[in-house]
C-alpha cells in the first residue's frame, strides 16, 4: 500500500474519532483538510465510505467504495462496502450486490467475509442451496465457531439457522 503523511493520518484519525461521537460533519470537514493527493489512498477512501454509511447515503457510499476498488483492487473492504452500498442504494438491490461481491470470491480466496456475505445475498434471494454452500466456505476460510455465532444473529441467514445449528462442534 502506497505510504501516507504522518499528518494526513492525523486527520484521518480525527475524522474517525468524530464519526464515533456522531457528527459526520466535523468528520467530513477533518478529511476536507487533506491535501488531494492524499484523498484518493484507501484509508482516506475507507473513511469517506464510514461517513456516508453513517449518513445512509448509499449512492455516495457506493461511489467511494468503487473508487476503492477500480484504485486499490487488492484492498477487499472495497469490494464488501462496494456490494453492502449497492444492496441499499436506489436503484440496487440483492442482485446488484451479489453481482458486485462474486468476483472478490476469487480474487480474495483466503477471505471468508466474502463468502459469509455472499452466502447472504443468495440466502436472501431464495438461492438456498447456493446459500448454503458458501456459508460453509465462509467458516472454511474463517474461524467456523465466530462465523457460526455470527450466522446464528444474522437474520439474512435466517432460512440456513436449522443447518448451521445441526453442524458439529457448535459454538
Amino acid at each position: 500500500m502506497e505510504s501516507i503523511e504522518p499528518e494526513m493520518i492525523l486527520l484521518v484519525r480525527a475524522a474517525r474519532g468524530w464519526l464515533e461521537l456522531g457528527d459526520t460533519d466535523e468528520a467530513e470537514s477533518e478529511l476536507g483538510r487533506i491535501r488531494p493527493e492524499h484523498r484518493s489512498h484507501p484509508v482516506c477512501l475507507e473513511m469517506y465510505w464510514q461517513i456516508a454509511a453513517a449518513r445512509r447515503d448509499w449512492g455516495m457510499a457506493h461511489g467511494f467504495a468503487e473508487e476503492m476498488v477500480r484504485g486499490h483492487p487488492g484492498q477487499v473492504s472495497g469490494w464488501i462496502h462496494r456490494a453492502y452500498a449497492a444492496r441499499r442504494m436506489e436503484g440496487g438491490g440483492l442482485e446488484k450486490a451479489l453481482a458486485e461481491l462474486l468476483p472478490a470470491a476469487k480474487s480474495f480466496p483466503d477471505e471468508s467475509m466474502v463468502a459469509y456475505n455472499l452466502a447472504c445475498y443468495l440466502t436472501r434471494l431464495g438461492r438456498l442451496e447456493e446459500g448454503w454452500r458458501w456459508y460453509q466456505e465462509a467458516e472454511r476460510r474463517g474461524e467456523s465457531k465466530v462465523i457460526r455465532r455470527m450466522a446464528r444473529q444474522d437474520e439474512d441467514l435466517q432460512e440456513l439457522w436449522g443447518r448451521i445449528g445441526a453442524q458439529t462442534g457448535n459454538a
